[in-house]
């Protein structure tokens, strides 16, 4: 301190602007390297992780560590929605769930984002449901973590592998399935069940078609994402998926929805394998929410017709559309979450 008292009053100010700058290069730095679609938490602390699948793709991971952890905690796997990366509104439920206490992961599924996966950009009912479970192997051997106190949180598309995962991993001690899709259901039947036999076999016919296109091509075509701009007649849901995924409130340039969508025959095995057939069989805790207003609010009300047992519950929340579930923090019912979960974990 008597050093730098003798320093000129000039430099000191020199110093300062230094320390200033510095701090100032800092922090810009932490926001450029911040490639989320929500802010970042200072309660909590983020590591990168890897893990294989059974199929041998490695899958990569955000894990959302509370800052003030120091034992082992009950950890929650997330993803979705269908079509998203782990960066957009699985992200910010697990940030949110690690402010509340829980080591939580958001995971890319096999072939998108960060994870591996060839061909790129293609989604199936049987390895994405594999992806959960490789996600539960993963957290139950990291040191941090309480290996009896594991769950799931599936968004969207991802809610329907959730429960499918929950039908057959006996780990999982707790799944909530958030504006859930049934991803099978909706592209062998069309929204609300509006498509025949007839229609499904022209279906089936295209998408043939367009394997025979590929095989000739040697490339895997892309189905297209959202349009930049929608139409104004273009149904409500879709303007909510396009208000989501393509302004600055939800675009993520890894995104399949943000940008170039799935490739083509991705539904495929999806019309011809359906999810859940043994939802009726799952014994451990499962919370299916949705918004009243939501285009897709059926899907969660005809699966909550499966389940059995006391431990089950059905929460609609009120004035909530499809969308307003990924990143609405004035709807999404985080409280409720919490405590449905922790009560299912003792």
């Amino acid at each position: 301190m008597k050093t730098i008292k003798k320093l000129p009053l000039a430099l000191l100010v020199f110093i300062s602007s230094l320390e200033l700058i510095a701090k100032q290069t800092m922090n810009n730095s932490e926001k450029n390297d911040w490639d989320k679609t929500f802010p970042k938490s200072d309660k909590v602390k983020i590591e990168k992780a890897s893990f294989r699948n059974r199929y041998g793709i490695t899958i990569c991971a955000d894990v959302y560590i509370p800052k003030n952890a120091s034992e082992k905690m009950p950890a929650i796997a997330l993803c979705g929605p269908f079509g998203a990366v782990k960066e957009q509104a699985s992200g910010l439920y697990a940030q949110t769930m690690a402010e509340r206490g829980f080591l939580a992961i958001a995971f890319d599924p096999s072939f998108t984002g960060e994870s591996s996966g060839e061909p790129r950009y293609v989604a199936s009912p049987d390895i994405n449901t594999e992806d959960f479970c490789a996600a539960v192997d993963y957290l139950s051997t990291r040191k941090d973590v309480d290996s009896e106190k594991i769950s799931i949180i599936g968004i969207c598309g991802w809610g329907g592998f959730a429960l499918n995962a929950m039908a057959m991993d006996t780990r999982i001690k707790a799944a909530v399935a958030s504006t859930m899709y049934d991803m099978c259901r909706v592209s062998a039947n069309g929204y609300f069940d509006s498509m025949d036999e007839d229609a499904r076999y022209e279906l089936k016919k295209s998408i043939n078609a367009q394997r025979t296109a590929d095989a000739l091509s040697g490339t895997n075509a892309l189905a297209g994402g959202l349009p930049d701009k929608i139409a104004q007649d273009a149904p409500q849901f879709l303007k909510d998926y396009h208000a989501y995924y393509k302004t600055k409130r939800g675009y993520h340039k890894r995104s399949l929805n943000s940008n170039g969508g799935w490739n083509k025959t991705s539904a495929l095995p999806f019309i011809n394998m359906p999810i859940l057939s043994y939802a009726g069989e799952i014994r451990n805790a499962v919370m299916l929410v949705h918004g009243q207003n939501a285009h897709s609010r059926y899907f969660s009300e005809d699966a909550f017709k499966k389940l059995k047992g006391e431990n089950k519950k059905l929460l609609i929340v009120p004035n909530a559309n499809h969308t307003d579930l990924y990143d609405n923090l004035e709807k999404i019912p985080f409280d409720e979450i919490e405590n449905f979960i922790r009560a299912n974990l003792k």
